[in-house]
């Protein structure tokens, strides 16, 4: 019989084997959290003030997200600066796939407008999916300004130049280029009066503190049924099936104010492809819920989940075609 004898290892090695072992085991259990679910909480960060077109929507699928990424959800509002806030938590985050952000235009237009920016829209940034789109509308404060279509919105601009004022949810965002690009096609003189976020323009709005302004849909919905503001007009190239009856702003005469807006998902750059995979499968399904669908619908939402290289396409090419915008339309930010 053979004696086989083993020499002691030593107790460096041990040690390194240990830790090597406790560092696999780890990984394997955040591996396992992440596939197969756990207490750990996925953190949506919103670059927007709560009640903004983009809250709404990532509100309305929170519960089946939570269902579909196996993880409880977590949304985080972070306004200020245009978005520029909320987007830069958001690129400081670790890419694992649990701090995400849902962007919209915004996102794509800041270097047009901003001279610096803390961060690179397209570089610091790992697209997973553009969503689809959201309806503008033209909205009024009957009090201020009563009137049905943009024809007569106009004509009353026209009548008193400098008198009324126009507002933003922030210098450089989408609210602010929309409205811009109307009193740019419109010819008209408005004050523009930017705000930290669509919530408090849309109290001052139906407060008669500001006269109008272009605002998502989804988010005014209650305040038009309660006639507190008046739709004159839709931004996009067809009218909205919340809205039926509104006409859009290029069928009342101007046909080159056309601008709707998109809504899309982010992470932190970096991210893993599997982890990438993962959200964008997360989002599909929970936008596939038969409640959600609903929810969309009502609020004229367009939803069409893009793959993650077309979202990365996608991003590119709207920032080369706001940089065209925005020169066009003069918007700067003081």
């Amino acid at each position: 019989m053979t004696t086989q004898t083993f020499d002691r290892p030593r107790a460096g090695l041990v040690r390194r084997d240990v830790l090597g072992l406790a560092a696999a085991l780890a990984l394997g259990a955040s591996t396992a959290r992440a596939q197969g679910g756990g207490d750990r909480p996925v953190r949506f960060i919103l670059p927007v003030s709560a009640g903004s077109g983009v809250d709404t929507i990532v509100r309305a699928a929170s519960q089946a997200l939570g269902v579909a990424l196996k993880h409880p959800v977590v949304i985080e509002n972070q306004p200020g600066a245009g978005g520029i806030t909320g987007t830069t938590a958001l690129v400081k985050s670790p890419p694992d796939g649990f701090t995400l952000g849902v962007v919209s235009n915004n996102h794509v237009i800041f270097p047009s407008v901003y001279r610096s920016l803390p961060f690179d829209p397209i570089a610091d940034v790992t697209p997973i999916t553009v969503l689809g789109s959201t309806p503008l509308a033209l909205v009024v404060n009957p009090r201020k300004l009563p009137v049905k279509s943009v024809r007569e919105l106009v004509a009353s601009l026209k009548a008193a130049p400098g008198k009324y004022n126009y507002g933003s949810s922030g210098n450089g965002t989408i609210l602010h280029l929309a409205a811009a690009m109307f009193v740019d096609e419109a010819g008209v003189q408005v004050q523009h009066v930017p705000y930290k976020g669509s919530a408090p323009l849309i109290a001052d709005l139906i407060g008669g503190q500001v006269d109008l302004a272009m605002i998502a849909v989804p988010a005014i919905q209650a305040h038009l049924k309660s006639q507190a503001m008046v739709a004159v007009g839709v931004g996009g190239a067809t009218r909205t099936p919340s809205l039926p009856d509104v006409p859009t702003i290029a069928e009342q005469g101007l046909p080159g104010c056309v601008v709707e807006g998109w809504f899309g998902v982010v992470g932190p750059a970096r991210m893993a492809a599997a982890d990438v995979r993962r959200v964008h499968d997360a989002f599909v399904a929970a936008m596939a819920n038969p409640e959600v669908r609903e929810a969309m619908l009502k609020q004229g939402n367009v939803i069409a989940p893009t793959t993650p290289e077309a979202a990365a396409a996608f991003f590119r090419s709207e920032k080369d075609k706001y940089e065209k915008i925005v020169r066009s339309a003069g918007v700067t930010v003081t």
